[in-house]
């Protein structure tokens, strides 16, 4: 398994963060490929919580080497502040983490952008730090990239043509001097921070396979926050898929080996949008507080819905997952009842395919296949034979109506609560 990629499958929060770091301790080289500190990971490690947004989960393994990719946006800012908690962990990036040349930054007036079309459009509920702006500017080629922020010369052009592209929105919170003046004082501090870190992503990457080397791709979000294949429009900015780890970081398709997808044993979804297999009432209360459903990066509840398995079918073809690893099965032990949602109905017509429609998506009925619950406590098995004979029922169905392995089982934070169906995705 010399690469893999590990992928949400739903709407992110499926618990990657723990899986990542798991797989961490066979690789050589973790590296994130998209989206910026709009994500959120957390990990439990050495008895002790950490929420990394920028730097990959493998930087808490001593000796791992860590990239952040080209496909990733950066608020220089918000990486020096995560550089600073690891360090006071004692957790060292230095010679360790490698940042690619053509990664692009996140500047203040993203984030005024970003606050500036909130009001002025429906609210999709971005994390209002910059990251839709940022990779705007991106695609309409005036972004400013990791590079460039480190050339005197190359940056101030870059930032004046910025700047006055748009005053427009700019004035309506501070004065482009007055902005201009605190961009270029901040990055008087940061640059010694962070130019050691400057790399050539793509070529470290090809020379480290050709040295036999193991690499992690290190998903962020999840499969239905993807820009294209999402619930848009409320959706993220990039592109969380498996396709996304080969743009994301310059490695050639058909080198990543296996992708392993990353589902909850039930659904959540944040409060906005069309979901069509929400619970209702206190067993959405309830399943939220066992769980802990609240974003790792906004903080914001999740709605809760069972399983669905129309939108869980899609996320796996679009991502070719080979295998899957089932998180939060512990959160279902004291049901009576657990349901999956095994298609929709919509105006009189069954439905198996997720829709692209947004009308469907909003007045879609799920279909329910009920099963019956365990009432036995999941939290401490650590073999599959062990589990009460209704959740491994449970885990069956859902490999049956998937068509996807499932390689392991997690059942809390830590790397003890964990099945390990198939060894080769167990911590060495």
């Amino acid at each position: 398994m010399p690469s893999l990629s590990v992928i949400g499958m739903q709407w992110g929060d499926e618990g990657k963060g723990k899986v990542s770091h798991i797989l961490s301790s066979w690789a050589d080289w973790i590296v994130r490929f998209q989206g910026g500190n709009n994500a959120g990971h957390t990990v439990v490690f050495d008895n002790s919580q950490y929420v990394l947004h920028l730097v990959p989960s493998g930087i808490l393994y001593p000796g791992k080497k860590c990239l952040i990719g080209n496909g990733v946006v950066i608020d220089p800012a918000a990486l020096v502040e995560e550089l600073d908690f690891l360090r006071k962990r004692n957790i060292e990036a230095d010679g360790r983490l490698f940042i690619s040349g053509n990664c692009h930054l996140i500047f203040p007036y993203h984030k005024y952008r970003e606050a500036y079309m909130e009001k002025l459009k429906t609210r999709v509920g971005t994390t209002r730090r910059g990251i839709g702006p940022a990779y705007g500017d991106k695609y309409a080629r005036v972004g400013i990239r990791f590079v460039d922020y480190l050339e005197d010369d190359t940056f101030k052009e870059l930032l004046k043509r910025n700047l006055r592209g748009k005053e427009v929105f700019i004035k309506k919170f501070t004065s482009v001097t007055k902005l201009k003046d605190k961009i270029m004082k901040e990055r008087e501090e940061i640059l010694p921070r962070l130019k050691d870190f400057l790399a050539d992503g793509a070529s470290l990457l090809y020379s480290e396979e050709k040295r036999g080397k193991n690499i992690l791709f290190e998903g962020a979000q999840g499969t239905m926050l993807d820009c294209d294949f999402g619930t848009y429009p409320f959706v993220t900015s990039s592109n969380p898929i498996s396709g996304g780890a080969c743009v994301g970081s310059g490695f050639p398709p058909g080198k990543i080996e296996t992708v392993l997808g990353v589902t909850k044993a039930y659904t959540t979804r944040v409060g906005l949008g069309p979901f069509p297999t929400e619970i209702e009432g206190t067993e959405a209360e309830y399943l939220r507080e066992k769980g802990g459903e609240y974003g790792a990066t906004t903080g914001r509840p999740r709605r809760v819905g069972w399983l669905d398995m129309v939108q869980l079918k899609m996320a796996i073809r679009v991502n070719g997952a080979d295998k899957m690893a089932l998180t939060k099965i512990d959160v279902l032990d004291d049901r009576e009842e657990i349901k999956i949602c095994t298609a929709y109905k919509y105006r009189g017509r069954k439905i198996t395919e997720f829709p692209l429609s947004r009308k469907m998506q909003e007045e879609a009925e799920p279909v329910y296949e009920k099963l019956p619950g365990w009432n036995k406590k999941t939290k401490g098995v650590n073999k599959v034979e062990d589990l009460p004979a209704n959740a491994k029922k449970f885990v069956e169905r859902i490999q049956e109506l998937s068509g996807s392995k499932i390689a392991l089982i997690s059942m809390g934070r830590s790397e003890e609560e964990t099945i390990h169906i198939e060894k080769e995705f167990a911590a060495k």
